[in-house]
């Protein structure tokens, strides 16, 4: 029973971190039609900046208490920038090419993990957390790792967020007015760039949440670890129906399929490395999407309005 309770809360843990970096892929690409393979890059400059501010580098920031929480804001404010300029310098120009698009943040994704590894070096480096999130409690005679139920607790409160944002805003509904019909809310003297530049700057903010809570889980950070996590990435999205849905309406339902899609990922992974053999979870995810693509290519949500 323990070991059961203590699985499934890890695999809870695990599916929170996937969802914030699937969150924002979804919303992006569920609103913009935006294919951003940059986005594992975002996630390793959020992780990388809260590594940084944790070790005592920026004023006020460290790895303990109310300076861990401000390295963490650290971390996410300096990948939402990144998102930003990213959208602004890349994306934005390429809007109407496709496939230029696609190879650009190809490039990009590829470009932000080098530049990492030559100035930090291609090692783990120890992650700075707080004591206080080290430590395990008790539940029905299992010890949980305290960092998995914050992952929990970010997950729900970016997805609360994010549905908030898309259906009871004034910025969310013209986001959503021009996914629709882009030359009539201009028509109207909306800037929807700027709309589009908020999606960005949004999802750029989930994933370098999880690139600096992502540390927590597992104790360390390096230049990979933003590539590995977005192929998982892109398997929730997958799943949870954000390709298979289409308008502005199902950008809702596909950021909530993203985050029952990445339970799924996370428990079906932890409990297939327990019960069979170390790495043999990844291959039951691989596994699982196919099955799911033969049987529902829509995902687990289809078309949501």
């Amino acid at each position: 029973m323990s070991t059961t309770v203590l699985l499934a809360v890890t695999g809870l843990g695990l599916g929170a971190l996937y969802f914030l970096v699937a969150a924002g892929l979804s919303l992006i690409f569920g609103l913009m039609d935006v294919l951003n393979f940059a986005h594992g890059a975002l996630l390793s400059v959020g992780a990388y900046a809260t590594w940084w501010a944790a070790g005592g580098h920026l004023p006020g920031a460290g790895s303990g208490g109310f300076g861990f929480v401000l390295a963490v804001c650290f971390g996410t404010a300096v990948g939402t920038v990144a998102a930003v300029v990213l959208e602004l310098a890349l994306i934005r120009p390429l809007y109407d090419r496709p496939r230029e698009q696609v190879l650009a943040t190809v490039g990009v994704g590829l470009a932000v993990p080098a530049l990492l590894s030559a100035i930090w070096g291609p090692d783990a480096r120890p992650f700075p957390g707080p004591a206080a999130l080290s430590g395990t409690f008790g539940l029905l005679g299992a010890r949980i790792p305290v960092n998995r139920l914050v992952l929990i607790g970010a997950a729900a409160v970016v997805l609360v967020a994010l549905r908030l944002f898309l259906g009871g805003t004034r910025h969310g509904l013209v986001v959503r007015a021009g996914v629709e019909d882009r030359a009539m809310v201009t028509a109207l003297g909306i800037d929807v760039r700027r709309a589009f530049t908020l999606v960005f700057a949004i999802g750029g903010a989930a994933a370098a949440l999880g690139g600096a809570l992502g540390g927590l889980y597992y104790g360390s950070v390096d230049p990979g670890q933003g590539t590995s996590l977005l192929i998982f990435a892109f398997v929730v999205v997958v799943i949870g129906g954000t390709f298979g849905a289409g308008g502005s309406g199902a950008a809702t339902g596909s950021v909530a399929g993203a985050a029952l899609a990445a339970v799924v990922v996370g428990l079906v992974q932890q409990f297939a490395n327990y019960y069979t053999a170390s790495g043999l979870g990844d291959l039951a995810v691989v596994v699982l999407l196919a099955v799911l693509l033969l049987l529902k290519p829509g995902g687990v949500t289809g078309r949501l309005a």
